[in-house]
């Protein structure tokens, strides 16, 4: 069972960055992409970055685009999402999730959007405000 466990969150100005990290673990861990996904109460999850394994190609929703890089170290079966130049806007519990077949990571890459597939972590939560 794949488990994913996200950690980098906090308080943070506007203007600041935070790198967050999402570590994947668990007996056949072998998945085609990983998804960052944020959400604030009352509104549905939305993606923001994704990026393919077998590609190595990344995906950014305009909203984000140029302020957030999502990278991996797959030695360490780890990925990360550096956030610079923080918005208010950008608050919200911020989630990893793994798909594990071709079809659901082209949903959810090129799309950003949420498919049944994903395997989700806990989250972790990004506040930011002076």
């Amino acid at each position: 069972q794949v488990q994913l466990v996200e950690s980098g969150g906090g308080l943070v100005q506007p203007g600041g960055s935070l790198r967050l990290s999402c570590a994947a673990s668990g007996f056949g861990f072998d998945y085609y992409a990983i998804g960052w996904f944020r959400q604030t109460p009352g509104k549905e999850r939305e993606g923001v970055s994704c990026i393919d394994n077998n590609k190595g190609e990344t995906n950014y929703a305009d909203s984000v685009a140029g302020r957030f890089t999502i990278s991996r170290d797959n030695a360490k079966n780890t990925e990360y999402l550096q956030i610079d130049s923080l918005k208010p806007e950008d608050t919200a519990d911020y989630y990893c999730g793994e798909v594990p077949d071709a079809r659901s990571s082209q949903a959810m890459c090129v799309g950003l959007r949420v498919v049944d597939t994903i395997v989700w972590g806990k989250g972790t939560p990004v506040t930011v405000s002076s």
